[in-house]
């Protein structure tokens, strides 16, 4: 009897700073989406795909959902609350923790209004004593009907290939949606601009991050060489205080982000890179419906 092939779409939501992104990456075993330890990491949606014999699931990696505090925040949270309608199936991360604050509550309360079956995704167990991982999901068991309860470390690998295997469980027969050799929606321009962002993001001071965005101005092939791209790269900031310290002393904190980004762009392009970056000041950008939609923020539903 031959085997059905599966597909679906399947969002991560949670929190800031739960391992959204670090858990795609790991699904699909390739780094689309950007990481660091800092919260909102994510901005935006991003669809990556995952293909073997059994079929076909189409993540989308959405942006943690926090209190909003300016338009910016504001985009990304309804990003995330309205793919909850849009899928077959989802992911709620929640750190393995007994405490359930009003953040988890709230994206509870969202999750119920939604058809799609939820599966519980308890992460970070590598953090935490294996017998503390029951009295962890005893305390979430109630607070909403989940499908499942599954806990996983997004950072080692532990109990991710259960947890891909559960997610066909609930997925029906359909078509591929993609090509089987396609692994995300997002354009390399937009995907080099996020791993320079990740690298300014891990480097930079904590008040900084949050008020950066990257713009690839120029990306392409220098003539007569196919193994080699030139990139132009403006990081914005919003003060010209904070411009000064992304360029640092004598220009060595932005040679810095510039050498670690560059290492990630070469992998993504298979090619040697030649990346210049450049800083810039837009006060206020965030709160600026222009900015949003010339850095690529969509307009909000």
């Amino acid at each position: 009897m031959e085997k059905q092939f599966k597909s679906g779409f399947v969002t991560l939501v949670g929190r800031p700073n739960v391992g959204k992104s670090t858990l795609m990456n790991r699904m699909i075993g390739q780094k689309i989406a950007i990481t660091s330890s800092k919260p909102q990491t994510t901005r935006n949606r991003i669809q990556t795909v995952y293909h073997d014999e059994r079929g076909q699931i189409v993540f989308l990696d959405t942006p943690g959902i926090h209190k909003a505090k300016n338009k910016l925040g504001e985009y990304m949270v309804n990003t995330a609350e309205n793919t909850f309608s849009e899928v077959d199936l989802v992911l709620w991360l929640v750190e393995a923790d007994t405490f359930i604050g009003r953040g988890e509550r709230h994206i509870a309360d969202e999750l119920k209004k939604s058809d799609a079956p939820v599966i519980l995704v308890m992460n970070k167990i590598d953090t935490i004593k294996k017998e503390e991982i029951l009295v962890c999901i005893d305390a979430y068991k109630d607070i909403l009907d989940f499908a499942e309860i599954v806990p996983v470390s997004a950072k080692t690998g532990e109990s991710v290939e259960h947890l891909i295997s559960i997610m066909f469980d609930y997925l029906q027969e359909g078509p591929p949606y993609y090509e089987e050799d396609t692994v995300t929606d997002q354009p390399q321009r937009q995907i080099v601009a996020e791993l320079v962002r990740e690298k300014a993001l891990r480097l930079l001071s904590d008040e900084i991050p949050h008020g950066i965005v990257v713009s690839v101005e120029q990306m392409k092939r220098r003539k007569g060489r196919q193994d080699l791209f030139d990139i132009d790269a403006t990081i914005i900031c919003e003060r010209d205080s904070h411009k000064g310290i992304i360029i640092g002393k004598q220009g060595s904190m932005l040679k810095k982000i510039g050498t670690h980004a560059r290492q990630d762009i070469e992998e993504l392009l298979q090619a040697k890179v030649n990346l210049k970056l450049w800083v810039k000041v837009k006060k206020d950008w965030r709160d600026s419906d222009f900015y949003l939609k010339n850095f690529g923020y969509r307009e909000m539903e």
